[in-house]
């Protein structure tokens, strides 16, 4: 029986509209990972009308075999069988090298050799594992992301990328894929393993910031993440298959399907039965008018109800002075007052006064933590934060006239304001108590504007 068919999100103008999947460590006859993997091939055939192309950002079959006989027979496997459904004549599909696909010199070798119809324009030593690809306006650049010649997993080589970048900067729009995620996800650090080396995240960054990338693609993490930093998008979909390792109560098998245009991004997210899971439009839409909050008093939130917003931004100015050895102070606090429960608190923390954000969704466990820059004592202050239920952990961002590009704020956290359901009051500067962690500074100003979902 023919599945009904899914409505795929189109461009509003000219531009292109595709899908991102990755991690599926399949490739094996009967293998753990063969049904999940066709689960979710089944979606993406469902979608009406068809991508343009496919992104895998890597781990397409489980490999990490040592001998190359074995390697070539899960590669045929995956594209002769899994993969026949798909006319790839008419949707190319783009992949990049995974921990699971390039472990090492012969597994590299392979991967160049399959992918023997990909564009051999990659810098030296690395022809067969990183490309571009130029669709009229659109760029897409594949990268290494743990290149055995640099040391393998983790390191990358930036020269070629950004040699690329500016040969290319008259493309509209321009994209970077890769294995490794450069900023952990769902608090899953470590260099090298589970995200690019140290030493190479803020030139990589800065790269992609300086040429007007939208977002940088990877996988690697069982998990859908989306963060932004420094006006970059990087985007975690990991989900092609592989669900052994994948929290049920968080995680979910998934393919994203976007579309670009001169207004942005927008995607939705998935699941392996088809039912869309997570949307977003990017850059935020226009908020509702501001209002301003006054200092020390109660007010109500603009919204009653069920009507609660995709996304809140608040404006805040002032100037700090430290609490004593670094209490906190209050910035912003969303109070229910039916209960006396703080679900979340904004304000500056410790002898440094960083901005902190706290979330407490459920009465009686622990709070989660989000952190962002710094405030000088005495001096004057003006941070813009943005509160988006559709970005998930990533969804709490910042900043400032010195640093204009949206930011997320650091955590641990594989949930965000999602979980949240939003008080009806809130207070500037004090929390519900009054004398609870005040806010000492001489001056505190705080404008709220608010603005709808994706689907909004």
């Amino acid at each position: 029986m023919d599945r009904p068919k899914i409505d795929a999100l189109l461009p509003l103008q000219s531009g292109h509209q595709f899908v991102v999947y990755g991690d599926s460590c399949s490739g094996v006859p009967g293998g753990p990972h063969e049904a999940t993997h066709a689960r979710v091939n089944a979606v993406v055939a469902q979608l009406d009308p068809p991508p343009e192309f496919i992104i895998f950002p890597g781990d397409e079959i489980i490999g990490l075999v040592p001998d190359e006989r074995s390697l070539r027979q899960q590669w045929q496997h995956w594209f002769d069988q899994e993969m026949a459904w798909l006319d790839r004549s008419n949707t190319p599909i783009y992949h990049a090298t995974g921990n699971h696909t390039t472990y090492d010199v012969m597994s590299e070798r392979v991967f160049a050799d399959v992918m023997r119809h990909l564009p051999r324009n990659g810098p030296t030593g690395q022809r067969g594992l990183a490309y571009f690809v130029r669709r009229d306006d659109l760029l897409l650049i594949f990268i290494h992301t743990l290149w055995s010649s640099m040391g393998g997993e983790g390191h990358i080589e930036t020269d070629w990328l950004e040699q690329t970048l500016h040969h290319h900067a008259d493309a509209r729009w321009k994209l970077v894929i890769g294995h490794h995620p450069a900023f952990p996800v769902n608090g899953y650090v470590g260099p090298y393993q589970r995200t690019i080396g140290s030493e190479y995240v803020a030139g990589f960054w800065q790269i992609l910031r300086d040429n007007h990338v939208l977002a940088y693609l990877c996988s690697h993490i069982l998990a859908f993440d989306v963060q932004c930093h420094e006006g970059v998008l990087q985007i975690t979909s990991a989900g092609a298959g592989t669900a052994h390792r994948m929290p049920e109560d968080i995680e979910y098998l998934h393919a994203v399907q976007m579309a670009i245009d001169d207004d942005g991004l927008r995607y939705q997210v998935l699941d392996d039965q088809g039912t869309q899971r997570e949307t977003l439009i990017w850059p935020p839409p226009r908020a509702y008018q501001s209002i301003d909050l006054p200092r020390g008093q109660v007010c109500r939130l603009p919204w009653q109800g069920d009507d609660t917003p995709g996304f809140v931004r608040l404006e805040m100015n002032g100037t700090a002075q430290r609490a004593g050895l670094g209490a906190r102070q209050t910035l912003f606090a969303a109070t229910d007052q039916r209960t006396g429960d703080m679900p979340l608190w904004i304000g500056l923390v410790g002898a440094t006064m960083q901005l902190t954000v706290v979330l407490k969704p459920i009465a009686g466990r622990s709070p989660h933590y989000w952190l962002g820059p710094l405030v000088d004592e005495h001096q004057p202050f003006e941070l813009d934060l943005l509160l988006h239920r559709g970005m998930g952990p990533g969804g709490i961002l910042w900043r400032s006239p010195t640093s204009p590009n949206w930011s997320s704020l650091t955590g641990s956290s594989a949930w965000g304001l999602e979980r949240l359901s939003w008080p009806t009051s809130c207070t500037v500067g004090v929390t519900c108590t009054v004398d609870d962690a005040p806010f000492l500074g001489p001056s505190l100003n705080v404008a709220l504007s608010s603005g709808p979902s994706a689907s909004g």
